[in-house]
């Protein structure tokens, strides 16, 4: 469900950015306005972004290989970690360019004034849209969970990517339409000039959120404390294992989770008790973190003071 629910929050980004995207330029090329440029290229940002995301969702469905024994989950990582560069650099920055070229070049939109406007609503609209699939589709995963820490602390990483950047986007189209509104108001394009650099500072800090929670995810991720407890008490539910001496677990991709645990087990078993106990635990483990896909425990014997 959360796979299904983050492709049809990506692809229906993707579709509003794309029709976005088209009417800016059309809008910028009609009008000179250095926010509709900026946001035109915001547009074609998050669409190679929602790109990225399909194609890293698709590419981590391979199967394991002998070269990488445990898969490609991980790719959906690294497709998001590139997202984040993209909207910094193709985003961020080239609309903090624009900003400081019209600031120290400012002119007025002399011809066709009402287009930007009616294109900024459309686009509201539009981003609305898509936003709200965003929500709805991570309310059903989310649980109790704040925004913010559900963007902190998601597995997935397309939903998180999605929100912020649609709710960047919406922020963004207000910036454009406050920078092209007091600049049709006024007749001074510098208002113009100072909504685009909202706009870059905006995606700036947005690139740099997104970056640094996908590479806490590169990195290796634990499960949540829930799933941690849940996996403890699989493994203690039988008399032949009295208790977890250690474990580690790591996110191999969002929905597959790795386990590794030294269990504590009785001197007086064979070995044939020991691995029926490790067999049991496994599928105990199984049962209440389904994820919990790849797991290794290893018997040994608890010592005094742990």
């Amino acid at each position: 469900m959360s796979a299904e629910g983050s492709t049809k929050a990506v692809v229906t980004a993707l579709g509003a950015n794309l029709g976005i995207a088209l009417t800016k330029f059309v809008a910028f090329v009609l009008t000179g306005s250095s926010s509709m440029l900026a946001e035109a290229i915001h547009s074609v940002a998050d669409s190679s972004n929602q790109a990225l995301l399909l194609i890293g969702g698709k590419r981590a469905e391979r199967r394991a290989t002998e070269e990488h024994p445990f898969g490609y989950g991980r790719e959906r990582y690294i497709y998001a970690f590139l997202v984040a560069i993209v909207l910094f650099s193709l985003g961020g920055l080239f609309a903090l360019y624009e900003a400081w070229h019209k600031i120290s070049d400012p002119h007025p939109i002399e011809e066709w004034q009402w287009v930007p406007i009616v294109v900024l609503l459309v686009a509201m609209v539009l981003e609305g849209t898509a936003l709200r699939t965003a929500v709805m589709e991570s309310n059903r995963v989310r649980g109790k969970a704040g925004w913010v820490q559900f963007i902190r602390r998601s597995k997935s990483p397309e939903l998180p990517v999605i929100l912020l950047e649609d709710t960047g986007a919406l922020a963004g189209l207000v910036f454009a339409l406050c920078g092209v509104g007091l600049t049709l108001i006024t007749g001074n394009g510098v208002w113009d000039g100072i909504g685009t650099a909202a706009i870059g500072v905006l995606l700036t800090a947005i690139a740099i959120v997104l970056a640094t929670e996908v590479k806490s995810l590169l990195i290796g991720e634990s499960a949540g404390p829930e799933q941690v407890r849940l996996i403890r008490e699989a493994i203690v539910a039988s008399r032949d294992v009295p208790a977890v001496i250690h474990m580690r677990t790591m996110h191999l991709g969002p929905e597959e989770l790795l386990v590794a645990a030294k269990i504590a087990i009785d001197l007086q078993d064979d070995a044939r008790e020991v691995a029926d106990a490790i067999n049991d635990a496994e599928a105990r483990i199984r049962v209440a973190v389904p994820i919990a896909r790849l797991i290794y425990l290893e018997p040994d014997v608890l010592r005094k003071g742990g």
